[in-house]
């Protein structure tokens, strides 16, 4: 593993951290049926208590808290496995580039549908963004890891 390589997977593990707690936060509010934070607004609770907010009565902040930790701890384990050490960048890609994905219809719900902006959601599709981007940027850096053996 190159230094730049260290570097950018130490970014994602911050950044992945940086989504923990900002679903930790949400999903903690959840649990405890509590009002967000929000600055006065009540766009938060909006979108936070919105159909839109849970998949099969889970919260979408549970999932995004799973969905961090894993991140979190597969950039983690990278250097700790050999499996990992050859896969992971590519694992992170394929779930950062789900969590894109749905962040970005989200996103849409919240502009278009519920016309409210979650600010934590924001924190969220940008933090899930840029780990995407970065997995984009260590697969390119290294194209052995796209070949199948």
């Amino acid at each position: 593993m190159g230094i730049m390589d260290h570097r950018l997977r130490l970014t994602s593990v911050v950044l992945a951290g940086l989504g923990l707690l900002d679903s930790a936060y949400l999903s903690y509010v959840k649990l405890i049926n509590s009002k967000v934070f929000c600055g006065g607004s009540n766009q938060c609770e909006t979108v936070n208590n919105s159909p839109y907010s849970e998949i099969a009565g889970i919260p979408i902040a549970y999932l995004g808290l799973g969905a961090y930790l894993v991140l979190g701890l597969l950039l983690i384990w990278e250097t700790r496995s050999r499996f990992l050490g050859q896969n992971g960048p590519l694992i992170i890609f394929g779930l950062s580039l789900t969590g894109v994905i749905y962040s970005a219809y989200l996103t849409y719900i919240e502009i278009a549908v519920l016309h409210a902006i979650c600010p934590y959601c924001v924190v969220s599709a940008i933090v899930i963004t840029f780990i995407f981007i970065i997995s984009i940027v260590r697969l390119g850096s290294d194209r052995s890891k796209l070949s199948v053996n």
